[in-house]
Parts: C-alpha cells; structure tokens; sequence
C-alpha cells in the first residue's frame, strides 16, 4: 500500500494530518519544500527519517520540555488504518491534539543562510545587533531567538522582533517560547557536537495542551534545521550541510525564482536521500531502518 487512500483532514508542506477524534494521526510524507515552494520530486525515505528522528528528540528531551507524542508504533493504529501500516511504518506519529501557536521559533548558533545577507547589510539579525567582522558560518557569541510568523503554505515566513511577538502572543508566552527554544537548542546542540555535528540553527513549534506550552510538529530535523559536519569546519565559507541546504543550493544555481521550481536531476534525489539517512545514523548512533516502499 502506498499512501493512505483517506483524505487527510489538513496538509501541510510535509505532513498529512488525520483527525482520530481524542488524538492525531501525523503522517511525514516524502515531499520536499524549499524556498516556501512543494517541489514536485519527492526524496525517497524523507519521512520516515523525519519521525524517527523527531522521536529521537522527543525522547532524549522529554524531561526537558512537554511534547505531543504518544506512539510511533503501526500496532497502535486504529483499526482502519490498519491496511495501511506498511506505508505508515517508520513515518506515523500518532500525537496528542493541541491548539497550535502560530510562530516559528527559530534558533541561530551560527551566521548564514538569510542571517547572513542583512547582517552584512546593517550588523543585524533580525534586528538583533552583533559584533562586527563576523562571516559566513561564523559562530555567533551565543544563540540568538529569532522568531518568525508561521504563514500559510504558498506564503511566506516573515521575521519579526521579540518586541512583535510579545505584541502578538503577550510577554510571558513570548519568555517562555524564547527560553524553551534556547533551552532545546543547547541541549541539542551541545549532544549533536559530541556525534560530530553542528546545529547551526533550527526552528520549533509550539501548542497548548491542557494550557501548557508543548513541543508539537517535528524536532530538529533535517527539513527544520541546519547540520553541519564538525570535521573540516572553517569560518568564512558556505559548509557541506546534511540538509536540505543541499537542495536550496541545487535550485539556486539552476533557478532564477520565476515560475514553479525545476524538476530535481536523480542524483540530487539520490543525494538529498544518503544526506538525511547520514544525519540520522550520526546523530542517533543507530543504523536507519528502510520501512517498505512500494
């Protein structure tokens, strides 16, 4: 079985969402997005590194912050999706409901990426002033909280200040967004380091469930964040990245942004494949499952 023949109540770039009643069904597809576009190639096995990572995360960190998820097991399927679970495994996450908050929690360790271009425009990062002479992948003298709105898929993501956020979702929401992000960042950060990657930056999201501020969607994964190889590291160039930077630098060089995105060569696919399983395999120490595939 190849996909789930129901509809699924909501979509986003990624994910196919399915109401259960009590809890949600949250499928990672294979779809990939870049540059606030759905390309129409899929990486094979994306979504299953993108759950299994995530659970790694939810796992590591479940002490650290609330998180909605409650299994990852096909066994725990409802009896109609049953017939579906050879799609399902390794990419199903079933998740507490939660109302979610529409903000982009976004952490920056590192100077690249559009932090890069208005730095070198002003010295800021999202308004946020830094030192002077920093450069491409400099690290930044301690992570920065640069939270952006959460815009509706074909739209755009648009950074905007602490002040805002405090404007739009009040000032102890906007401290304990800011804090659980930084707090996650480091943990995850400084783990990541003793497997030989950087986080350069990532970004979270947040609902409520039962009025408390939870982690929900995915957790640093390759589509949400950026890692980079500690090995060869060097300031002042763009690094080999096993992300989906590897993506965004392919249609960079082959797209001029007007009209939809070009079909993406095999090898990139292929590529952008070996790149996530690679990411997964260093940061969690284990060997990547392949669920089937039809």
């Amino acid at each position: 079985m190849s996909q789930v023949a129901m509809r699924p109540d909501s979509q986003g770039k990624v994910r196919d969402i399915y109401d259960l009643g009590d809890r949600l069904l949250m499928v990672a597809t294979d779809r990939i997005s870049a540059f606030d576009y759905i390309l129409r190639d899929e990486i094979p096995h994306k979504g299953q590194v993108l759950t299994q990572l995530s659970r790694f995360w939810f796992e590591k960190f479940a002490d650290l912050v609330p998180n909605h998820m409650i299994s990852c097991d096909t066994a725990d399927l409802p009896a109609e999706y049953a017939q579906y679970a050879d799609y399902l495994d390794g990419r199903m996450m079933l998740v507490k409901k939660a109302k979610p908050i529409l903000v982009e929690c976004i952490v920056r360790g590192y100077l690249t990426g559009s932090g890069k271009k208005t730095y070198d425009q002003d010295g800021t990062v999202c308004g946020i002033r830094l030192p002077e002479g920093l450069v491409e992948a400099s690290k930044l003298p301690e992570p920065i909280f640069t939270p952006s709105t959460k815009a509706a898929i074909g739209e755009h993501d648009e950074n905007i200040s602490y002040d805002r956020l405090v404007e739009l979702q009040g000032a102890e929401v906007a401290s304990q967004l800011r804090d659980l992000s930084l707090k996650i960042y480091g943990a995850a950060a400084e783990y990541a380091a003793t497997r030989g990657i950087i986080i350069a930056d990532t970004k979270f999201e947040f609902g409520y469930i039962d009025g408390r501020i939870t982690l929900i969607d995915e957790c640093i994964t390759p589509d949400s964040s950026r890692f980079w190889p500690a090995q060869g590291y060097e300031p002042g160039k763009v690094q080999p990245s096993y992300d989906k930077q590897f993506v965004r630098n392919w249609l960079n060089a082959n797209w001029d942004r007007t009209g939809e995105p070009p079909h993406l060569p095999a090898d990139v696919v292929a590529k952008t494949t070996e790149k996530y399983v690679e990411a997964y395999e260093l940061l969690t120490g284990a060997k990547f499952a392949y669920a089937k595939e039809d």
